[in-house]
């Protein structure tokens, strides 16, 4: 008979919790992919309106006006308006709407992978625990390096989420530098041009924690293969 026949079959109850996990992280997956990468991509549009409005006052004269400050931003480029964000903070009356809503979605991104990357941070530890178990039965040791890949590759998932959190409550607080008050504007554009340069780096920061955010979505796919391997192992086992 050959060696691999002859070898006992796990009992029953440790398949199913094998057959259980891998199903529901495979389900949690598709969420913590999907969810991040569409982040992400709002992320990236939501910069452009910063960057372009950072380019026009980099070459905007004294002269000229410095009203509205979105009103030269192209249409493709302009973040959602909000319907309001609360009371402007004293002093900064002149503050568009549409950088409120900015700052306040941006925020809650940052909050929201804060939160997952924690979730999914401890999520792992009990995995990796658990992941061992399988190398007290042989027929199932081919089995463990497709399941700590896969716990690797959420983990690293986890790791990303923290500094992209980190970027994103950092850009707000850039842009809460930058007063659009007229007459604070003109004086600005006559001298050192602080506010397009704060205007920049909150934009690239949001440019790189969109990156962060996408990354997830690459360890996933990788993700995809092994979670099929795995269970085609398992399955003929249980029904032996």
């Amino acid at each position: 008979m050959p060696e691999d026949e002859a070898q006992p079959i796990p009992p029953e109850p440790l398949l199913q919790v094998i057959a259980n996990l891998a199903r529901f992280h495979r389900e949690h997956e598709q969420f913590y992919s999907q969810a991040p990468l569409r982040q992400a991509d709002e992320l990236q549009a939501r910069s452009r309106a910063p960057k372009s409005l950072a380019d026009r006052w980099s070459v905007t004269d004294v002269g000229e006006s410095a009203g509205n400050p979105f009103a030269r931003c192209g249409g493709s480029e302009r973040p959602r308006a909000g319907r309001g964000v609360g009371d402007p903070r004293p002093g900064r009356e002149e503050e568009p709407v549409e950088l409120q809503q900015l700052k306040r979605d941006v925020r809650v991104i940052a909050e929201d992978s804060d939160r997952t990357g924690i979730w999914l941070a401890h999520a792992m530890e009990q995995a990796w625990a658990a992941a061992g178990m399988p190398a007290a039965h042989p027929v199932l040791a081919d089995l463990l390096g497709e399941r700590h890949r896969i716990i690797a590759n959420d983990w690293q998932s986890a790791g990303l989420l923290e500094p992209a959190a980190g970027l994103l409550r950092r850009s707000p607080d850039l842009l809460d530098r930058v007063t659009f008050s007229p007459a604070v504007l003109r004086a600005g554009l006559g001298s050192e041009r602080n506010a397009p340069a704060c205007l920049y780096s909150a934009s690239e920061l949001l440019d790189r924690a969109a990156d962060l955010l996408a990354e997830p979505a690459a360890l996933v796919r990788d993700n995809e293969r092994r979670r099929r391997v795995f269970g085609a192992r398992v399955r003929p086992l249980r029904s032996e």
